[in-house]
């Protein structure tokens, strides 16, 4: 075995926002195998909080879509090539690359390619589309950490050392939040209505999804008097891109919160959002929910020719059934998204149903993420470092 040293370097990469979550919660557990490690690669706020290094901001990266990747090929394979250099020559004793798969796992690839072990964090839907790239996993990551358990039995089938950790979002989020707290921290009413409005973390998320979702909000505002509607921005450039689609749809009375969506979503009755792990949260918070999704025109049709899916949002996926409603593309309207949030107020055993099958979820989930995916890690490294 080769030595460890005393100050090994780990490289990162995340690609989103959700990566950087996942990141921070790991890089704090790595911590207490190797406390004086360095962290090196591509990271986001939370992580470069925990002492992450990284080489380019992370927003770079949060480019979702095929034609909508296209103009910035050339540049997103220019910064995996340095990239790639700055891991080697770091010297890492691990490379672990977290989520956006088509990205990452070139990354991971390439500084395999070199003898750097390396781990996955989120497996990419293999069980849904692109089931190719199953083969480039099995040469290019030596273990695969999986949030969900019924991707573990499909990595194992495949021969991948994987290590179903649950999700760290379950162990952070209690199983019973204060929605009277949340609201007083927001300055929120403690009564009537209250809507979150989470069009998505991208700026080409929010470009696509915005227009209806405040169209919506006008809908929804004629039929409930006093209602109070908070959108909680995910960056300064998000908030831009908000403020300036309020003031053009002439809308008023929206509170517009810098991060702070989990506090949203717990001070909130219903929720109204972009398809992805904030449907994920939604759900951990027990809240009725409806989902909208958009991709550009061309990248849908090649996208629906691939799938394999039944559903989109995560809480439909892990029940296998749809508990929540899911209006994508064409389907997604100002019309069909105020009257399902409608229905959600119309029909309160409705809503009270759901909470149970989310608190269910919730359980099944808590497993202690960060500190099984560091013990994944701790023992990947020391296969290879006494």
């Amino acid at each position: 075995m080769v030595p460890l040293g005393p100050n090994p370097v780990i490289a990162i990469v995340a690609g989103e926002t959700s990566g950087d979550i996942l990141g921070a919660g790991l890089m704090r557990a790595l911590r207490r195998f190797y406390p004086a490690a360095r962290f090196v690669g591509v990271c986001g706020p939370l992580m470069e909080a925990e002492g992450g290094e990284s080489l380019f901001p992370m927003e770079n990266l949060a480019v979702m879509g095929i034609t909508e990747i296209l103009p910035k090929l050339r540049e997103l394979l220019r910064l995996r090539r340095e990239l790639v250099a700055h891991i080697l020559a770091a010297k890492p004793v691990v490379c672990i690359t977290i989520d956006s798969p088509d990205f990452t796992l070139g990354v991971a690839k390439q500084v395999h390619a070199q003898g750097v072990r390396t781990v996955h964090y989120v497996s990419p839907s293999v069980w849904a589309w692109r089931k190719g790239r199953m083969k480039t996993i099995q040469a290019s990551v030596d273990h695969m950490l999986a949030l969900l358990p019924f991707e573990a039995d499909i990595y194992t089938k495949a021969g991948v050392p994987v290590t179903f950790v649950g999700h760290p979002l379950a162990d952070e989020i209690p199983l019973q939040a204060d929605a009277a707290a949340a609201r007083a921290s927001l300055g929120l009413p403690l009564t009537g209505k209250v809507l979150a409005v989470l069009p998505g973390s991208r700026g080409g998320e929010v470009r696509r999804l915005l227009p209806d979702f405040l169209t919506a909000i006008a809908l929804l505002q004629q039929k409930y008097t006093g209602l109070t509607v908070v959108l909680p921005a995910a960056n300064a450039l998000r908030r831009q891109e908000i403020t300036v689609g309020i003031e053009q749809a002439g809308l008023t009375d929206i509170h517009v919160v810098d991060g702070n969506s989990r506090t949203v979503m717990a001070a909130a009755d219903v929720l109204m959002m972009a398809s992805g792990t904030a449907t994920l949260e939604g759900a951990l918070y027990k809240k009725p929910m409806v989902v909208g999704y958009r991709l550009g025109p061309i990248t849908y049709f090649i996208v629906s020719l691939l799938i394999n899916l039944r559903y989109v949002a995560l809480p439909n996926l892990l029940c296998d059934e749809e508990i929540v409603p899911e209006l994508i593309q064409r389907a997604l309207t100002p019309e069909a998204l105020a009257q399902a949030v409608m229905a959600w107020w119309e029909q309160p055993a409705r809503a009270a149903a759901l909470a149970d099958r989310f608190y269910t979820l919730h359980e099944q989930l808590r497993r202690g993420a960060n500190e099984r995916a560091a013990e994944a890690v701790r023992q990947v490294i020391e296969q290879h470092y006494g």
